[in-house]
């Protein structure tokens, strides 16, 4: 039987997750990590034929942010990299300031808050799509920029993403394929899991009515699995269509010259390690035989 979340989920964090002074960022044990590799193994097991393998550093081009429409949507959760510059002298002087901080300068650089946003800026540079479209696999260290951090709400997490370019009905049967798919993945591990319409959270005022409106078309969806309570379950995949959002913003067409519409499938990988945690305790030795098995954790 698996702990209950009320006596696990605390224990969970200070045994596997060690702090690192910074809220919502943390150091991963090998047990943890374990899980993590398992998790990986257990996704790739599901890649497509055809599909291509990337893996991304933490940070991307700013530009390419910019270009995705990321900064209008989602301002509040954004990380950028900044640097001190100058001759030495200078930076010498503004090191020992208390205050140093407001010497800082932005770069080109911002921190990734998806695994998928560089796919579309390489798609753009090698021109029309073929007619069957394409499928990635990616996945990144990312960063956002957290109002609360309770556990599985990270600042830094890793991601794993599926990703579909082509037309309309190629990127909804890609998604349709995947919510089973991923639900089939979820019961293997064990996990108590539902899926749910969902909505991203949308910066202001605007943002409610995109939040409405993705709603309202069933773009988003989310497999909630309990992580901090049963009551208020966490989303550890979302299985999202794009409609031609980033079609138009990288002026991606498929070999119809129409706009390239998009999907993906989400993996929070971090997530899903905490909530079979949660779920079956942090003595391996006590779960599923068939979990460990797949997990290949002996």
């Amino acid at each position: 039987m698996g702990h209950s979340l009320e006596n696990g989920i605390d224990s969970v964090m200070l045994a596997l997750l060690k702090s690192t002074g910074a809220a919502g960022v943390y150091a991963r044990t090998g047990l943890f990590e374990q899980v993590i590799d398992g998790l990986s193994i257990l996704i790739s097991r599901d890649r497509e034929p055809d599909t291509e393998v990337l893996r991304f550093p933490p940070v991307m081009s700013r530009k390419m942010l910019e270009t995705s429409g990321y900064l209008q949507s989602f301002p509040h959760l954004l990380g950028c990299v900044s640097c001190l510059s100058g001759p030495e002298s200078k930076v010498r002087q503004t090191v020992e300031r208390v205050d140093w901080t407001t010497a800082l300068v932005a770069t080109d650089l911002v921190l990734a808050p998806a695994a998928c946003y560089p796919v579309y800026a390489l798609q753009a540079a090698l021109g029309t799509l073929p007619s069957e479209g394409r499928l990635f696999d990616v996945a990144a260290d990312c960063f956002r920029h957290e109002a609360t951090h309770e556990p599985g709400r990270l600042q830094s997490f890793r991601m794993r993403e599926y990703v579909c370019l082509g037309t309309p009905e190629q990127a909804l049967d890609f998604r349709a394929r995947w919510i089973p798919r991923a639900e089939r993945l979820v019961q293997t591990l064990r996990l108590p899991y539902k899926v749910a319409p969902a909505s991203d959270p949308f910066f202001g005022r605007a943002g409610q009515i995109a939040a409405i409106s993705q709603l309202e078309q069933s773009l988003k969806y989310e497999l909630l699995i309990p992580v901090n309570s049963t009551d208020e379950p966490t989303a550890c995949l979302s299985f999202n269509y794009h409609l031609d959002h980033f079609g138009s913003a990288w002026a991606l067409r498929t070999l119809g010259g129409d706009i390239a519409h998009t999907a993906c499938v989400a993996f929070g990988m971090d997530r899903l390690a905490l909530a079979i945690f949660a779920t079956h305790g942090i003595n391996p030795q006590g779960w599923p035989a068939a979990l460990r098995e797949s997990l290949s954790i002996c």
